[in-house]
This record gives structure tokens, C-alpha cells and sequence, in this order.
């Protein structure tokens, strides 16, 4: 049983892995999701899965781990928390700047900021020296 999830753990990180290397922005969430979905059940597998009873029965070492199981369930609230504020990411880039690759966006935000405007209130960065001294 152990060995089935072992395999399983191998395949959702290396399918999270590949969609977190995509260019789609969406495919990137996603891949955040699996990969940690693919720790947490890689924690729990460490964790020994078959046991002959209860973890706090007095049955020998073969029973569950109960520290792993409570590790995963804060790991999931923490995972589902990531990737909603990931969603909200997504969302706000889809509406600044419509369903773009990755390098697009990059190119977007990595521009110099627009200089500042005549007649604004606040004065321009580096200005300061160009004014005349006060007497």
C-alpha cells in the first residue's frame, strides 16, 4: 500500500512541477495546488499508513503516527489559504492585463515607472537638488 503511494506522491510532484514550469499563468496555480497536495501525502505516507488500532492504544509500534496526520491537516488549511491568494493573483492580473503568457506580463511590469506629470502636488524625485537655497 505504502509503495502505491510513494508512487503517487512521485507523480503528482513531478506534475506539479511541469505546470509550475508552464508559461500560462493559470497552469502555474494549478501546479502550486498539486505540488502541495503531492507533499502533504507524501508527509502522511511517512508517516505509515497501516496500523492495528488506535494511536493511543497500547498495541506496539505498528500503529499510526499521529503527528504526521496533524502536520498534513495544518499543511492543508495552509495550502488552501496559498492558493486562494494565488486565485485572487490570477484574477486581478486576467483583468490589468488579459489572458497573457508569463513573459508578456514580466516584459509589462519590469518597465520603468511613467514619469511624473506637470502640475501635480507632489514634487518629483530628485528635484530637491535643482531647487535654489533657502536664505
Amino acid at each position: 500500500m505504502e509503495w502505491m503511494a510513494a508512487v503517487t506522491v512521485g507523480g503528482l510532484a513531478g506534475l506539479g512541477l511541469w505546470m509550475l514550469l508552464d508559461r500560462n499563468l493559470k497552469r502555474v496555480v494549478l501546479g502550486i495546488g498539486v505540488l502541495g497536495n503531492a507533499i502533504n501525502l507524501g508527509v502522511f505516507t511517512a508517516g505509515r499508513l497501516a496500523g492495528d488500532g488506535a494511536a493511543f492504544a497500547n498495541v506496539g509500534a505498528a500503529a499510526a503516527n499521529p503527528l504526521p496526520q496533524a502536520l498534513v491537516l495544518t499543511a492543508i488549511v495552509i495550502g488552501f489559504g496559498l492558493f486562494v491568494f494565488a486565485l485572487a493573483l490570477l484574477k486581478r492580473t486576467r483583468e490589468q492585463y488579459g489572458d497573457r503568457p508569463t513573459d508578456a506580463v514580466s516584459a509589462v511590469t519590469e518597465e520603468p515607472a511613467p514619469h511624473w506629470q506637470a502640475g501635480q502636488e507632489e514634487e518629483e524625485p530628485g528635484s530637491a537638488e535643482q531647487r535654489e537655497p533657502r536664505s
